[in-house]
C-alpha cells in the first residue's frame, strides 16, 4: 500500500501543470479509451491519461473521453480485443504486445536494432509506415495512430552482472516482443508481463531480470530493491512508439473535425512523452545511482554481436510468418538505413565530436 500511495503521489507531482478539460458540448460522441497502465503510472500511465483529457478539451467536449486504465474495465492484455470487438472505442498501448495476433504489430512499436524516435516518427508519418500499419491494424478492424515515444530504453535490470552471452543462459526475463524472441535464442527464459506486475515477480524471484523504459520511469518501480546491475544502452528498444489503436468502424464513423483532433492529439502526445523522459532521465539515473546505488553496466562487444547474430535469425523467422509480415519488415528495415544512414554522418557523428570535446560521457 506504501508503494502505491508513493506512485500516485510521484505521478500526481509530475502532472500538475495538465490542463483541466473545458466544459462538455452538450449530445458529443463519447469515446470508451482502455489503457494498458495502471492509473497514475508514473511516465506511461500519466502520459495516455493526460492524452484523453487533451481529446476532450481539443474537441470542446465533441469527443467525450472515458479512461479506464489496467484493470479497470478489462486487463491490460485484454484491450485489443475489446476494441477490436467494438466494447470500447480506443485503447493505448504498445502494439508489440499483440506479437500473437501479427508478429507485424511488433515494428510498429519497437524492433531489435530498430529505429529511434525521430526516425520511427519520419518512418509513420512520411515514409510509407502508417500505410503499412493501417494494413496490419485493419486486419483486425482497428485504425492505430502513434500516441507516445519512450526514447532510447535502457538494456534493463538483472540481479548479476553480464559478461559473455554465456552468462544469459538460464536467465528468466520479462521483455516482451520480437527482442524476447532474440533473448529466447540466447537461452533466456522470457515472459510478458504488463506493467503492473513486473516489481512483485522481480522481488519474488519469478524473474531474474527486466526491461522497462528509462531511468525516469523506471525509478519509481523501485527495480533497485531486488536488482543492482543496471545495464544502460540496449538492443531491444532503441525508441518504442506507443499506439492508440481505435475500432475502425468507429473511426470511419467520425467527422473530419473529430479525426483531425484526435490526430492533433495524439501527435501532441507523441512528441510530450518522448520530450518529458529525454529532460528527465539524466537526473534520474544520477538518483538511482547516488541514492540507490544502482550499478550501472554497458554489455560487452560480445554480447552485442550474439544478440545481433540472434536478431538476424528472428527478422527472416518473421517474414516467413506471412507476405504481409515480409512486406513489413523488408520496407522498416529499407527505410532504416535510408533515415539512418543520413543521421549517422549528420546528428551522431555531431554528437559524438560534441560529447568528446565537452567531456561528456
Amino acid at each position: 500500500m506504501e508503494r502505491r500511495k508513493f506512485l500516485k503521489g510521484a505521478a500526481i507531482a509530475g502532472t500538475g501543470a495538465a490542463l483541466a478539460a473545458p466544459a462538455l458540448a452538450q449530445g458529443g460522441k463519447t469515446l470508451t479509451i482502455v489503457s494498458t497502465w495502471p492509473r497514475d503510472f508514473p511516465g506511461l500511465g500519466t502520459s495516455a491519461q493526460r492524452l484523453a483529457e487533451r481529446i476532450t478539451q481539443l474537441s470542446q467536449g465533441a469527443l467525450r473521453t472515458e479512461y479506464f486504465a489496467a484493470g479497470e474495465r478489462v486487463g491490460a492484455f485484454d484491450t485489443f480485443d475489446e476494441v477490436a470487438s467494438g466494447n470500447s472505442q480506443a485503447y493505448i498501448a504498445a502494439d508489440y504486445y499483440w506479437a500473437g495476433k501479427h508478429p507485424a504489430f511488433t515494428y510498429f512499436t519497437a524492433v531489435p536494432f530498430g529505429m529511434t524516435v525521430p526516425e520511427h516518427n519520419a518512418w509513420i508519418k512520411y515514409a510509407g509506415g502508417q500505410e503499412l500499419w493501417d494494413k496490419v491494424a485493419g486486419e483486425f478492424g482497428l485504425k492505430n495512430l502513434m500516441c507516445g515515444g519512450t526514447g532510447a530504453q535502457a538494456g534493463g535490470w538483472f540481479n548479476k552482472e553480464i559478461n559473455t552471452p554465456e552468462d544469459l543462459n538460464g536467465l528468466k526475463m520479462r521483455i516482451p516482443g520480437l527482442a524476447g524472441a532474440v533473448m529466447s535464442k540466447l537461452g533466456v527464459s522470457t515472459v510478458s508481463l504488463p506493467g503492473g506486475q513486473i516489481y512483485e515477480n522481480l522481488v519474488s524471484g519469478s524473474i531474474d531480470a527486466t526491461e522497462w523504459v528509462g531511468p525516469y520511469n523506471d525509478y519509481f518501480m523501485k527495480f533497485y530493491e531486488a536488482a543492482k546491475f543496471y545495464y544502460t544502452a540496449g538492443m531491444h528498444e532503441p525508441g518504442a512508439a506507443l499506439a492508440f489503436g481505435m475500432n475502425k468502424s468507429w473511426w470511419d464513423g467520425l467527422s473530419e473535425y473529430e479525426q483531425a483532433v484526435i490526430t492533433a492529439a495524439c501527435n501532441e502526445e507523441t512528441a510530450a512523452q518522448a520530450e518529458e523522459a529525454s529532460a528527465n532521465n539524466g537526473a534520474y539515473l544520477a538518483r538511482l545511482v547516488n541514492d540507490h546505488g544502482v550499478q550501472t553496466r554497458s554489455f560487452s562487444d560480445e554480447v552485442w554481436d550474439a544478440f545481433g547474430g540472434a536478431a538476424e535469425e528472428v527478422f527472416e523467422e518473421t517474414r516467413e510468418h506471412s507476405p504481409l509480415a515480409a512486406e513489413v519488415n523488408d520496407h522498416y528495415q529499407e527505410k532504416l538505413r535510408e533515415i539512418g544512414g543520413w543521421r549517422a554522418v549528420a546528428e551522431i557523428e555531431y554528437s559524438n565530436h560534441r560529447n568528446r570535446i565537452l567531456g561528456i560521457v
